[in-house]
């Protein structure tokens, strides 16, 4: 049962703007539950790529997006909306805005951050003391992984520990921060999206169990390799890791992407130059299409990306972009207030 809210803070009666960053999903633990519990996650916030979304109160219920990619996205966040409402029993009138949305479908978690970003807009301009996994909960976010729900309050590196079959938002077992050296070439194609929906859910039913005994080398490489390696910031040792845990769940997952780690052919061509011209961690995030490649320095990244266009290795339909890691989560903020409610 929801408690009685408190009174909305001042500067949130007109309006609030919640900035969601994205998140790369690095891996699962244990998919197949082959050692007692299923899933667990790792995954990393980056900069550079965010959903924002805008809240205020209005005379009639509105909707509007700044492009093409935003207004997609309209449906589905009014809908959230409309899921707040009911379990709030809040009916004001409001007007949603989004004004950015992270790529649908490419593995930067998308429907999550868009949830709960509309879910903590509705909370602060309501006054309502809510947590994030309440709001996952409501929204039906959070129900494979959990480094979504930790990016959105705190982004970093995030493992989590797999949801409960009570249906309980998994765990946050650890929490670091990358060193602020390691870039991330971030390695897009828009003409392919990853599995969602109903589609995921058919491709996991149909995926023979995970090993136990690859479970158990996952589990080995993030607690003994990946997490030592960025928290003492030795980037081999975390890129060795890293590489193992993409190459044993990658080949889990690779029945349902035509039997390959990568679902885009262009992205695994560079990610594979790209590990086999320099010291990287390299992956696909999710269900992709979006590649990574984790490296040491912008200056080494630069490097390798400018040897890549060199050889031919880029496809002209790719897109690439150097990125930080995010250390911080989602940034809540009122509106203008000379917005008259």
């Amino acid at each position: 049962m929801l408690m009685t809210p408190p009174a909305p803070h001042p500067l949130l009666e007109c309006g609030v703007a919640v900035r969601a960053p994205g998140r790369l999903h690095l891996g699962f633990l244990d998919p197949s539950a082959s050692l007692g519990r299923r899933y667990g996650s790792l995954g990393l916030v980056v900069d550079g790529f965010e959903t924002v979304v805008e809240l205020r109160r209005a005379e009639t219920t509105g909707f509007s997006a700044a492009d093409a990619p935003a207004q997609a996205e309209g449906e589905r966040a009014l809908a959230h909306i409309a899921a707040l409402q009911r379990a709030t029993q809040r009916s004001t009138p409001l007007h949603l805005h989004l004004a950015r949305v992270l790529p649908a479908h490419a593995g930067f978690g998308s429907g999550t951050q868009l949830a709960l970003a509309v879910g903590r807009a509705f909370a602060a301009l309501h006054g309502l003391d809510l947590a994030t996994s309440a709001l996952a909960r409501l929204l039906g976010r959070g129900v494979r992984s959990g480094v979504g729900i930790a990016g959105f309050d705190r982004g970093g590196l995030l493992l989590d520990g797999g949801p409960g079959e009570d249906g309980r938002t998994a765990p946050l077992l650890a929490r670091l921060e990358l060193p602020g050296d390691w870039r991330v070439l971030l390695v897009l194609d828009p003409s392919l999206r990853g599995l969602s929906g109903a589609g995921e859910k058919n491709a996991i039913a149909t995926l023979p169990a995970f090993a136990r005994g690859d479970a158990a080398a996952v589990c080995h490489e993030v607690l003994m390799r990946v997490l030592p390696g960025a928290a003492s910031g030795d980037f081999a040792a975390f890129a060795a890791g890293l590489n193992e845990v993409q190459r044993r769940v990658g080949g889990h997952f690779a029945p349902a992407q035509g039997g390959r780690l990568y679902i885009s052919a262009r992205v695994e061509r560079l990610c594979h130059w790209i590990a086999q011209h320099g010291v990287a961690a390299t992956g696909q995030s999710s269900w992709g299409p979006t590649g990574f490649a984790i490296l040491p320095s912008q200056a080494e990244a630069e490097r390798l990306l400018a040897q890549a266009h060199a050889s031919g290795a880029v496809d002209a339909a790719l897109l690439t972009t150097l990125v930080a890691a995010r250390n911080i989560g989602a940034s809540v903020q009122p509106l203008d207030s000379s917005f008259t409610c």
